[in-house]
């Protein structure tokens, strides 16, 4: 048996999983995982708990872009399988509906701080795993509040992580209000949830995690 096939078959019980593009080994939080469904189609398993055997492939979309090009999938399996073109588009969507059910969830929690003034107030105070701004908004806004960031909490607010990924019509939606710029997010359970699903999408989409605050 080729020795890269056979990683692939046994990979999954190890603390570490190959990507079949890259043939890199890394933590499963580092990956994405795929299975394939009855009828031969290759299916996203954002949780890693789909039953069957898996492949993994690096969490960022142009790795998976050119499993797509070079038939990966297929070889990983060592078998024909079907993977939508779109496939790249379709777990963007998914991943970022993920992040805002979890926003969602996290606002019903009582975790997150909307208005530009309780933002501000809500950073003095300290107890703030981080911020979100709409894509959409100023760039005004943003500098003061990194401003109030940095005056309150000096070189410690430069490791807090800021979300930059929704326009404000998705945050919206996610919280249940009109008109959401800026917001805050509470320490706690609920807040890490949706951070870490944030991170996911920053680094599918751009390689690299959250935006982190700059001086200014």
């Amino acid at each position: 048996m080729d020795e890269a096939v056979e990683d692939d078959l046994t990979d999954e019980k190890g603390p570490e999983r190959t990507c079949i593009v890259t043939r890199r080994k890394g933590p499963p939080e580092a990956m994405l995982r795929f299975v394939v469904d009855p009828d031969g189609m290759v299916v996203p398993d954002l949780k890693r708990r789909l039953p069957g055997r898996g492949v993994w492939v690096t969490a960022d979309s142009k790795t998976l872009a050119e499993a797509l090009k070079r038939g990966a999938f297929s070889r990983g399996f060592r078998k024909a399988v079907k993977a939508s073109p779109t496939l790249v588009e379709d777990l963007d969507r998914l991943m970022e509906r993920d992040a805002l059910q979890a926003l969602s969830l996290a606002n019903k929690a009582g975790a997150v701080i909307t208005g530009f003034a309780k933002v501000e107030s809500e950073i003095a105070s300290g107890r703030v795993a981080g911020l979100v701004h709409a894509q959409d908004g100023g760039e005004d806004g943003v500098r003061k509040l990194t401003q109030a960031l940095l005056r309150h909490h000096g070189e410690a607010a430069l490791a807090w992580p800021r979300v930059r990924l929704f326009v404000s019509a998705q945050l919206d939606l996610a919280m249940g209000r009109t008109n959401v710029i800026h917001a805050a997010l509470k320490t706690g359970a609920a807040s890490a949830g949706f951070l870490s699903r944030c991170r996911v999408l920053a680094v599918f989409r751009n390689g690299t995690g959250l935006e982190q605050t700059e001086t200014v």
